[in-house]
């Protein structure tokens, strides 16, 4: 039987494997050298700002809006047109998420719909660098013009990508990766929080470790003893540990040949679909150097599912990404409703994720377009044996 192709997939080697072994034979499983050393290789990616390395993607968002002070009565702009915890996490603090649409060539946030949504409540601002191409964060500047609001970029799909030859997590006042499996490198699971503001980065590192305060000067007992230390804001355990870390250095060092390949893939799929009728490749701009997280065509007519379960029929693992954050029933239940944001949710009924991963070999993706191209004409393809 053929195989299963999956809309994405990690790449593990033996040096991965090596780094990994290593680390646990070390005297640090977590709290050690390598969280450190992770941080400072992702801060070289993300031109010099200073790392807090946390569990997850959504640990990552959950952190910096607490590092950006985000409580009740405050409000926070996103997107719908993102995995849910771009919002979930802000609404865990308190806060009461308003959702602005997205622009209709990369669908990423538009500027034009925060100027509008901006109100003396807006506390933070989260673009999300859909698919792995940037948002438009001079514009979004601009459109907070006069406001104290913070510009967050969730770059859970974007890590290694430039906007206007800068690179991603130095654009915004907080950003936010993920490194899930299936994103542009692999911890298992983890994230990290990056900034260029010492205090933004203090409060994040602090909100990653409980809270706690081990500084002398800051301590408002200091003279208890040599293992004292104290909590003077609520945190959360969201550290990443010395052996995720160790994986994650060694996966940076093979990002820019990641990156390369991904791109190699999304230009043999453009040129393979330019002219195939009954869908869109995806858009970018001339200012953008995206990640490509994923390769999002627009399925018209109103076929989308059909083709999703033929593609599904044939061994192909095409994706939805993503349900309008605003359409689930959590968000329904405090008063949102379909309609508010027509762009996100045109987008979703139209949108099909295509495998591509690094390791998707070009016969690989030739069965990829075959299959699309296949389903598109009404032809049933079954995975051969």
């Amino acid at each position: 039987m053929t195989s299963f192709l999956p809309y994405g997939r990690q790449s593990v080697t033996d040096d991965d494997v090596a780094a990994v072994v290593a680390a646990l034979r070390s005297d640090w499983l977590t709290t050690g050298p390598e969280v450190a050393a992770f941080e400072a290789d992702i801060s070289a990616w993300a031109g010099g700002a200073g790392v807090a390395t946390v569990s997850n993607g959504t640990a990552a968002l959950h952190v910096a809006y607490a590092a950006a002070g985000v409580g009740p009565g405050d409000e926070v702009i996103v997107p719908p047109m993102t995995f849910v915890a771009t919002a979930s996490s802000a609404v865990a603090l308190g806060a009461r998420v308003v959702f602005a649409d997205v622009t209709e060539e990369t669908f990423t946030l538009d500027p034009a719909a925060v100027a509008e949504a901006t109100t003396e409540r807006t506390t933070v601002v989260a673009a999300v660098d859909y698919a792995g191409h940037p948002a438009d964060y001079d514009a979004l500047r601009t459109a907070l013009d006069g406001s104290d609001a913070l510009l967050l970029a969730d770059a859970a799909h974007s890590i290694g990508a430039t906007y206007r030859g800068r690179p991603v997590g130095s654009l915004a006042d907080l950003t936010t990766f993920s490194f899930f499996p299936t994103k542009n490198l692999t911890t298992a699971e983890g994230g990290a929080v990056a900034t260029t503001d010492p205090e933004l980065l203090k409060r994040a590192r602090r909100f990653r470790n409980i809270g706690l305060v081990r500084e002398p000067d800051e301590l408002r007992w200091p003279d208890e003893g040599g293992w004292h230390q104290e909590v003077h804001e609520f945190g959360l355990n969201y550290r990443l540990p010395d052996v995720l870390c160790a994986l994650g250095r060694s996966q940076l060092r093979r990002l820019g040949d990641f990156l390369a390949r991904r791109a190699e893939l999304v230009a043999r799929y453009d040129a393979a679909l330019a002219d195939l009728p009954g869908v869109l490749v995806p858009g970018r701009r001339q200012w953008a150097a995206p990640a490509w997280h994923l390769y999002p065509i627009r399925v018209l007519d109103g076929r989308r599912r059909e083709i999703y379960e033929r593609m599904r029929a044939a061994g192909i693992g095409v994706q939805v990404n993503y349900i309008p954050a605003h359409w689930h029933p959590a968000f329904a239940d405090l008063g949102y409703r379909r309609g508010s944001c027509p762009v996100s949710e045109a987008f979703y009924a139209q949108q099909l994720s295509l495998p591509l991963y690094p390791g998707l070999r070009d016969a690989d993706q030739d069965r990829v377009i075959d299959a699309l191209a296949a389903a598109l004409r009404g032809v049933s393809l079954r995975p051969a044996a």
